[in-house]
């Protein structure tokens, strides 16, 4: 029974990267109709008090999030209202705002008008999405000389409601780039404490994941996504769902199998990753990289140099190679100092 209910709530849990929400300020509070009525004081005059200002919503950065799933299961979040005034000129008390917690790298729409309210990029940082209510006003803010005993009050003011949409873009110094099974999730493995899932059949990354990887007292964020095959502009494979992910990074670590188990080109299989991500986006395209030879163990020593100087060449890269072998970790200590290197560059 617990292990059915542990995978039930695993299932739930799933990677979510946009999502739309109502969001409701709080209603001010009504202002009071009161008389001061004491003994020995005929004319006591009145004495309504303010109602309380309704609350606010604000989003909020937190960087332990890195995902939008909970507000697949709740889409209304509500400020309270603020409370009414009460006699001998009492102001109601205000509502306290309401912060909701949303992933860093999250972008803030309001859906009527599709504008950018804000992007989340620091911990802690807020955005105002709904203002709250403004009070009412009792009956002492009417009185007058000539009009001693007003009855007029005003009731609070509602609070702003907006359909907001959130898409997420997680924020990450490497980007991994790579077909299906060309090693990513082994390299996580290596290089950081994360255990992503690794088998012999393709596609066992289904969403962005995101990795720390530690080199004395620094730590980069490494962010992984599903493979890139061929026609993803198209919608084959996962598509450019994810590619999104990759845009914030400070570059990219393409990842090439040197002897695919397929029987696949590598030559073939890094152009094709190339031409796909240009289809995406130029911009994106054009991050520097870094290109990593994977399973360079399974080539005999002599002859490792010229398969890939052979590989270089045909695929006219010029930049930075580390020749790696992520499951036993041969070069990956390498490949981390370099990456450091380059994320403090920038």
């Amino acid at each position: 029974m617990v292990h059915y209910i542990l995978a039930v709530l695993k299932s739930f849990m799933k990677f979510v990267d946009s999502a739309s929400v109502r969001i409701e300020g709080g209603k001010g509070g009504a202002g009071c109709l009161g008389f001061r009525r004491e003994r020995y004081i005929p004319d006591g005059g009145p004495d309504g008090g303010d109602g309380g200002d309704g609350g606010d919503v604000y989003f909020q950065g937190q960087d332990g999030l890195n995902t939008l799933s909970e507000f697949c299961f709740k889409r209304l979040f509500r400020a309270k209202n603020g409370q009414p005034g009460s006699g001998q000129n009492k102001r109601g008390k205000s509502a306290q705002h309401l912060m909701v917690g949303i992933p860093l790298g999250t972008k803030v729409y309001d859906l009527a008008t599709d504008e950018l309210i804000g992007e989340m990029t620091k911990h802690e940082q807020t955005i105002l999405v709904a203002k709250g209510g403004f009070h009412g006003l009792g009956n002492t803010r009417f009185k007058s000389s000539i009009n001693r005993a007003p009855r007029e009050t005003t009731p609070g003011f509602p609070g702003e409601v907006r359909e907001i949409g959130l898409e997420l873009s997680i924020m990450a110094d490497i980007g991994l780039l790579g077909i299906p099974n060309a090693g990513k999730s082994s390299l996580i493995r290596q290089i950081s404490s994360a255990r992503p899932k690794v088998a012999d059949y393709p596609f066992t990354t289904l969403h962005p994941s995101l990795s720390v990887v530690s080199y004395y007292d620094k730590h980069i964020v490494v962010a992984d996504i599903p493979g890139i095959i061929e026609n993803a502009s198209k919608g084959v494979g996962l598509g450019f769902k994810f590619l999104k992910h990759l845009s914030r990074a400070k570059a990219l670590l393409h990842i090439v199998d040197i002897l695919p188990v397929d029987g696949s080109n590598p030559v073939k299989n890094f152009l094709t990753i190339e031409k796909e991500l240009k289809k995406y986006d130029q911009e994106l395209a054009n991050k520097e990289k870094v290109l990593v030879i994977n399973k360079i163990d399974l080539l005999p020593e002599k002859d490792r140099n010229t398969v890939v100087q052979s590989l270089l060449k045909d695929i006219c890269y010029k930049g930075k190679v580390y020749n790696i072998s992520a499951l036993n970790g041969f070069g990956c200590k390498d490949l981390v100092a370099g990456l450091f290197k380059l994320v403090i560059k920038k």
